[in-house]
């Protein structure tokens, strides 16, 4: 039960409420549990299995604390959900709050830990990426404003991450209802080689039965392949892969496709612990 929970960090301003919106909006789709923490300092810890991750927020986090609860529950409540609220009294020997780490989901907005003025749709925090590199969770990475998505893009490159994304792409359409679709851009493999993977891992047949759509690119530059992508759909990509096919790794190529896509990104890190 434990997995079926999402875990988000609540900025009490315009953007904050848009995030807030997403995540009601994931949770909704795929019957999850939401988890609220609302900050008092700047910073948090998160001990994962083989790191310790410090978690530092940019000063809107803790904007207008007075009404930041209020808030909160507002828009949960106005979209049918409970708030449910994380009360981190518990302090690290620093006096740095500590959040539990046993979530299946974690909203991770870009802002969450650089300066403002750094943040772009083709950039990435640290702190996110350690949390996504050590996390036994998924984490959502939401559009800026709030957008609601109709479908699953799984980006698909071979590797043993990659058919964890696959996986994860499969168990969300299967729950949503939503259609799922699998992105290839070719380096040096066959679409043959690629889908022999499928093959190997019984998923090929998913194609075959017209259950998952296959946009599969032998040519032209990822930059303008990536329009096929649709604007409502929810983007699954693995992070940190390794495989006989060279994965899309997180650093510049998953930058890349950020940058293009405005979508909604669920990435799965090399952590990743599946229900």
């Amino acid at each position: 039960m434990l997995k079926r929970r999402l875990l988000h960090i609540f900025r009490n301003t315009p953007f904050g409420r848009e995030t807030l919106m997403q995540s009601v909006y994931f949770c909704k789709t795929l019957n999850l549990l939401l988890k609220v923490y609302i900050p008092r300092q700047r910073q948090f810890l998160m001990y994962f299995q083989n790191s310790i991750v410090t978690v530092d927020l940019d000063s809107s986090f803790l904007r207008d604390p007075e009404h930041a609860v209020e808030h909160a529950e507002s828009i949960i409540m106005e979209r049918g959900l409970t708030p449910d609220f994380i009360q981190s009294d518990r302090l690290a020997a620093s006096t740095i709050p500590e959040l539990p780490v046993n979530f299946g989901y974690m909203c991770c907005p870009r802002t969450i830990s650089d300066l403002s003025a750094k943040i772009g749709l083709g950039y990435i925090g640290p702190r996110v990426r350690s949390i996504v590199r050590n996390a036994g969770f998924l984490v959502l990475i939401p559009t800026p404003v709030y957008k609601k998505w109709k479908g699953i893009t799984v980006f698909f490159g071979g590797s043993e991450n990659a058919l964890n994304a696959l996986s994860v792409g499969m168990r969300i359409a299967e729950v949503s209802g939503y259609p799922l679709q699998i992105f290839t851009q070719e380096e040096k493999n066959s679409k043959g080689s690629y889908q022999e993977i499928l093959r190997q891992h019984d998923l090929f047949k998913e194609i075959e039965a017209g259950k998952i759509e296959q946009l599969f690119f032998e040519n032209g530059d990822l930059r303008n392949n990536l329009y096929a992508v649709p604007h409502d759909s929810l983007l699954v990509i693995g992070a940190y892969g390794h495989g006989l096919i060279k994965d899309l790794v997180f650093g510049s190529m998953m930058e890349k496709v950020q940058s293009i896509l405005p979508n909604n990104m669920l990435i799965v890190g090399p952590n990743y612990i599946s229900e």
